[in-house]
């Protein structure tokens, strides 16, 4: 027995996988986040198909759904928000149907941050400048590990992606200045990233607060911090080796000036 969970993708339908829609497509019942994902990409699933809203239901009442329709033979998949990996909830739900015996196939999806990353068309690795990326969140009501707190990431002076934190942004500014960063940080929010609404927030830890309030911006929006979200970076001399003439590597000889 194989239940499938499903990266739906940030909010576009176009964007879930090509393998994601053929499952979705094939399905005899589909559970999804209501809250979040779709309702034009559920409504690619067959029309005989079951299809079941999750986002008043709670893990047992959900799982318990899952584990019997698809021991009654039926193929069932369960659609989640971006990418399930990053802040999915899914750990809890295969435990227990694993208990069950049940298979569960991950279909991976495209993550909100790097929607929101292409929507600043911004590279969030930028050669001599940074190299590294830290998905995390702020801590509200759901605490982070003591290893974990923000101010202690924030001093990798990194580029840092803020998942479920848009009503925590005078907390998240205090972190990233108690941490080291100059006020005038580059910050980009994205509402929505790619739905029809999306909203797009170029800002400075100075006036992150002050901007997301304005805009009325208090949820679904990821906020990417650091010096590769500068509006100027395109004109700024850092470039990789990658393409670089003079530099070899397995496929090309580089050439001296």
């Amino acid at each position: 027995m194989k239940i499938t969970i499903i990266g739906a993708g940030p909010g576009d339908p176009d964007l879930i996988t090509v393998k994601g829609l053929k499952l979705l497509q094939e399905a005899d019942v589909v559970l999804y986040a209501d809250s979040l994902v779709n309702t034009e990409l559920i409504e690619k699933a067959k029309p005989e198909a079951e299809v079941i809203k999750t986002a008043g239901m709670h893990l047992e009442e959900m799982v318990e759904v899952m584990v019997d329709r698809v021991q009654e033979g039926k193929k069932v998949v369960r659609v989640h928000t971006g990418d399930p990996a990053v802040y999915g909830a899914i750990m809890e739900q295969i435990a227990i149907l694993n208990k069950k015996d049940i298979h569960v196939e991950i279909i991976p999806g495209v993550s909100s941050v790097f929607a929101s990353a292409a929507a600043l068309g911004a590279e969030l690795t930028i050669p001599e400048l940074t190299q590294t990326v830290i998905l995390t969140r702020a801590e509200g009501r759901t605490p982070v590990p003591d290893a974990e707190k923000l101010r202690d990431l924030a001093k990798h002076n990194c580029t840092i992606a803020l998942f479920l934190s848009a009503t925590l942004t005078k907390k998240i500014v205090k972190e990233f200045l108690d941490a080291g960063w100059s006020k005038d940080t580059p910050v980009g929010v994205v509402y929505k990233a790619t739905w029809p609404d999306q909203k797009i927030v170029r800002s400075t830890l100075e006036h992150l607060d002050d901007d997301m309030r304005t805009n009325g911006i208090r949820k679904q929006a990821m906020i990417l911090a650091g010096w590769a979200l500068d509006k100027d970076i395109h004109h700024k001399d850092f470039k990789s080796k990658l393409y670089d003439k003079a530099f070899t590597h397995g496929f090309r000889k580089g050439v001296k000036e």
